[in-house]
């Protein structure tokens, strides 16, 4: 398997407070990570340097073979998928589910003087399709639902078949039934034999879809853990990595987690 990520001794400080610190790891193009740790412990920082959108202070970050700081990182992001929701905010509230999806073909947000090509319009619909989103294609994506939102944003994401495919928080503060619908669809897709390597921070191991193979667990910082995800999504790592006694159960491939 091809190498996606390598990140070597990789550090982030930030006003003089270490973000990350001497963070190792590797994604291979056929795996599926989620991130877990509590708030504060760096997994949205780890994740804005896999999308080469900040620099590490200190160590090596290779990003789809290529090193951070010695790469043109506006020719690397359009091959990086990117769903957050820092950049949810910045799609015009205005902007057609349509156009949103359809942007991603110039990495812009908001529809402005760009001249897109039929294919980039069938490619769009198609996407919106795959993620049941075609019925609102027309719709504000203000005006939309936080579930409606969240997978816009994943539509987006994946418009122009990246390499890899990063999520933060995809599932935070929806319903129970968008959550379990949202869940389905990341499945479905990451079970696909086409689909990128895919990278999802998470709180809960609730939010875990199935079909994801590998863990990274961070506690301030620091890698607690990493690696197959039934050896690392377990109650004593979850229990050192949150603070308190949990039990950690896992039926049909969905994980739960309570105080123990």
């Amino acid at each position: 398997m091809a190498s996606v990520l390598q990140f070597s001794d990789v550090s982030v400080v930030r006003d003089g407070n270490t973000i990350l610190d001497s963070v190792d790891w590797n994604v291979d193009s056929k795996e599926r990570w989620v991130i877990l740790g509590p708030n504060g412990a760096g997994k949205t920082t780890l994740l804005q340097l896999a999308a080469a959108q900040i620099h590490p202070s200190h160590g090596e970050a290779v990003v789809l073979d290529s090193t951070l700081g010695a790469v043109d990182v506006f020719d690397l992001r359009p091959r990086i998928g990117f769903a957050s929701t820092a950049l949810a905010r910045r799609i015009p509230a205005n902007e057609t589910v349509l156009d949103v999806v359809l942007t991603a073909s110039y990495s812009v947000t908001g529809r402005w003087n760009e001249e897109y090509e039929e294919i980039d319009t069938r490619r769009a619909r198609r996407v919106l399709g795959e993620w049941k989103l075609s019925h609102l294609e027309d719709r504000r994506f203000g005006n939309l639902s936080d579930g409606e939102q969240k997978r816009v944003q994943i539509a987006r994401a994946v418009m122009t078949d990246p390499e890899v495919l990063l999520l933060d928080e995809p599932a935070a503060s929806l319903d129970l039934g968008a959550r379990e619908e949202l869940l389905q669809l990341l499945g479905g897709y990451a079970s696909a034999p086409d689909a990128p390597a895919i990278v999802m921070v998470t709180h809960h191991v609730e939010e875990i879809p199935p079909g994801f193979s590998h863990a990274l667990l961070l506690s301030q910082g620091e890698v607690h853990d990493s690696g197959p995800i039934e050896e690392v999504v377990t109650a004593g790592n979850l229990s050192d990595v949150f603070g308190v006694d949990l039990k950690v159960e896992r039926t049909d491939n969905r994980f739960t987690a309570r105080a123990a």
